[in-house]
């Protein structure tokens, strides 16, 4: 008999939590989690694709409307979530199933390629789905935001509100995935689009709008946006908002010389 791992408190936290809240913010934030993914594998045709963690399917969606992918699957853990997701009716989504955030329920390189975009964040046990991931599909796109800054942990009320419980760097998260032997294919850094500062500042946090404030909004960003055009590599990954990892699997974990 399989032991579960999801604890009874985490999968409670999270089966309501998309029911009736948050769904314009979900899909604008989607929309460059969508566009991110299709960057990081230009170029290449995948036909039978997984996302691991679904949410309501706002990604989904997205990728749908632009028929990135001819046979998409979702798996989730939340109830809400899952009855979300089909009530997109999708046409390219060909099966929607819950999972108990471990164990993958198809068969070994059953997919072309998994999406894995902004969950790992909230996963307790990283290296156990990651290895899961690997099993049942041959290509991986992982996007994490990048949470770790000094004194991150001052904030930790702020991040556990969102259930975000691991902090990542694109140094670390490539280290991460590289010790569980997958090979990054590409990569690309993202900072926050001014659409979606502009819609959390004046709608979420429902500050006052202005032409000077949605103006200072755009010009912060070109600013920064121009710096690290300018930068290396390591500057424009200190100044990303998220990171977007393109991975073929290329062995296993592999320690003390082994």
């Amino acid at each position: 008999m399989r032991k579960e791992i999801l604890s009874a408190e985490v999968k409670s936290a999270y089966d309501d939590f998309y029911l009736g809240r948050d769904e314009q913010w979900r899909m604008l934030g989607a929309k460059y989690k969508a566009k991110n993914i299709l960057d990081v594998c230009k170029g290449l045709e995948f036909k039978k694709v997984l996302e691991v963690g679904a949410g309501d399917g706002s990604i989904l969606q997205h990728l749908d409307r632009m028929n990135s992918f001819p046979e998409m699957h979702a798996i989730e853990i939340s109830e809400s979530g899952i009855e979300q997701i089909k009530a997109r009716k999708l046409n390219n989504l060909k099966s929607v199933n819950i999972f108990d955030g471990y164990h993958i329920p198809f068969e070994d390189n059953e997919f072309d390629l998994v999406i894995l975009a902004h969950v790992l964040e909230h996963v307790e046990f990283e290296r156990m789905l990651l290895r899961e991931i690997k099993r049942v599909s041959k290509h991986l796109i992982l996007e994490v935001p990048c949470d770790y800054r000094y004194d991150v942990d001052k904030r930790m009320k702020h991040f556990l509100n969102y259930g975000h419980i691991n902090m990542y760097t694109p140094t670390s998260i490539r280290f991460l995935v590289q010790s569980e032997g997958f090979e990054v294919l590409s990569d690309k850094v993202s900072m926050i689009d001014p659409e979606v500062t502009k819609f959390n500042i004046f709608v979420n946090q429902k500050k006052t709008k202005s032409v000077w404030n949605s103006l200072k909004i755009d010009a912060e960003y070109f600013i920064k946006k121009w710096m690290v055009s300018l930068s290396g590599r390591k500057r424009r990954e200190s100044f990303a908002n998220a990171y977007t990892l393109f991975l073929s699997k290329n062995g296993d974990l592999n320690i003390i010389g082994h």
